[in-house]
């Protein structure tokens, strides 16, 4: 990230706007569990070191930056939309509710988003969609990592509910172990039951949760 990482935000200042929040989704290629959203409004004081896509961070790196940013940020909101929900209206709806449902989230509430991605988040505040703004804006890079940690600790306690599955180490991504999980197992609750990797074994089996009989 370079030196500009408050361009769309002070944009945005200058028309006027200054509760301007950033709009990242985590969750959209997993097999299992939830897509989570955070919306985060931060202090145009806040220190740019470390805060970038949270896909290039180590675990320990995001933890460190979400509990700092926990504890700088104006406001935070966090959406969450279950696997029920997704399969029910598609993954891309989905993420666009959970941006949408962490927005509602925030106490104080934004005037502006910057929303990740190239589309818009069904919500009556003026936003404006960033391709890539994980990499482009301080706020949407620190959506990012709240979104990412949020929902990998989700996952762990799912771990615990499910621990044939190895969710603690895969977060519910198509891994090689998590698809022979799959198949030995059958399927549980938090899979996406029309996602491939998981729909193949429902073909075969009755129910979602009795594992496949070779």
């Amino acid at each position: 990230m370079g030196n500009n990482l408050w361009a769309y935000e002070l944009s945005a200042f200058e028309k006027g706007y200054n509760k301007i929040a950033g709009v990242d989704e985590a969750g959209r290629g997993p097999i299992a569990g939830p897509v989570v959203s955070a919306a985060v409004i931060l202090p145009f004081s806040y220190p740019i070191e470390g805060v970038t896509d949270s896909k290039k961070l180590t675990p320990k790196k995001r933890d460190y930056l979400y509990n700092i940013i926990y504890e700088r940020a104006v406001s935070i909101g966090i959406g969450i939309v279950d696997p029920a929900e997704i399969e029910r209206i598609n993954i891309l709806r989905a993420s666009l509710l959970s941006m949408s449902i962490a927005v509602q989230n925030l106490s104080p509430e934004s005037d502006y988003l910057l929303i990740d991605g190239i589309f818009p988040i069904p919500h009556t505040l003026s936003q404006q969609p960033i391709p890539h703004g994980d990499s482009l804006s301080l706020s949407v890079a620190a959506a990012s990592i709240v979104a990412k940690v949020t929902r990998d600790r989700l996952m762990e306690r799912y771990h615990y509910e499910y621990p044939e599955y190895g969710f603690i180490k895969h977060k519910g991504y198509p891994t090689k172990e998590h698809k022979e999980a799959i198949r030995r197992s059958g399927c549980c609750p938090i899979h996406r039951r029309s996602f491939k990797g998981v729909k193949e074994v429902i073909s075969q089996t009755d129910s979602c949760c009795e594992p496949l009989v070779s």
